[in-house]
């Protein structure tokens, strides 16, 4: 698997010089399979620049994964341009959130007046499927689903090809137990030996005083749980 990251910010996108290191795109990521299959998890405003690179190597067939509602991690979708060709072929996964399916929340963020195109004029192929509490297949990808301690609900994810496993855990509070969210032992159990997780890793102890039950969690204990997960290596997410 080779993992790139387009965008690790949450809430909304910025710019300026002071977020040339880390990025001011919210929440996208693609994960390419040995065999060039390509995965993308989430399309906060980090999927517009996916998108081009995908066109101008003209990759048309891919797969998406959401994790969940919130709209640092939607509000890209509109501007994915792969989403207005005809040759292109998607798959999108995810759970229903928050009473809405996956399909229903893309047709509001592209429902007049909020944006000028409507969903209904996309001409990609695109078919949706459940992706809540269950395993299931992306060409030789193998990805397992697990619920997220945030508001309104979530899923994380972990992507297995061969003896690489890569775990996902965006938009969770390790220390506060949200609806339909699991303990802390959970979420070692399923990064356990990783080779690569990236959690959540918003706050600082300070930070987190006046932020709790936001759904995020305080760097060091996403450290804490990489440590004790024995993963190989960890990456901080979700500035």
């Amino acid at each position: 698997m080779i993992i790139k990251c387009w965008g690790a910010r949450g809430s909304i996108p910025v710019s300026g010089k002071e977020y040339i290191k880390y990025g001011g795109s919210t929440t996208c990521m693609e994960v390419r399979s040995k065999n060039d299959e390509i995965i993308i998890i989430d399309a906060g405003s980090g999927i517009r620049k996916l998108g081009i690179k995908l066109l101008k190597e003209k990759k048309y067939n891919y797969s998406m994964i959401f994790t969940h509602a919130h709209w640092d991690h939607l509000l890209g979708f509109p501007f994915f341009q792969p989403i207005y060709s005809k040759e292109t072929h998607m798959k999108i996964y995810g759970s229903p959130f928050a009473q809405k399916s996956v399909e229903d929340l893309l047709q509001i963020s592209m429902t007049p007046p909020y944006f000028p195109v409507n969903y209904k004029d996309i001409k990609a192929k695109i078919s949706y499927h459940k992706a809540n509490n269950k395993s299931f297949k992306i060409g030789s990808v193998k990805v397992i689903s697990i619920p997220l301690s945030h508001p309104n609900g979530g899923m994380g994810y972990k992507f297995i090809e061969d003896d690489k496993v890569f775990v996902f855990l965006t938009d969770n509070e390790l220390t506060l137990k949200h609806t339909g969210g699991l303990d802390y032992k959970d979420y070692m159990e399923f990064s356990s030996g990783a080779d690569l997780l990236i959690h959540d890793s918003e706050y600082t102890e300070k930070d987190y005083k006046t932020k709790k039950d936001w759904g995020h969690s305080i760097y060091k204990d996403a450290l804490k749980l990489a440590m004790a997960s024995k993963v190989k290596k960890f990456g901080l997410f979700h500035h």
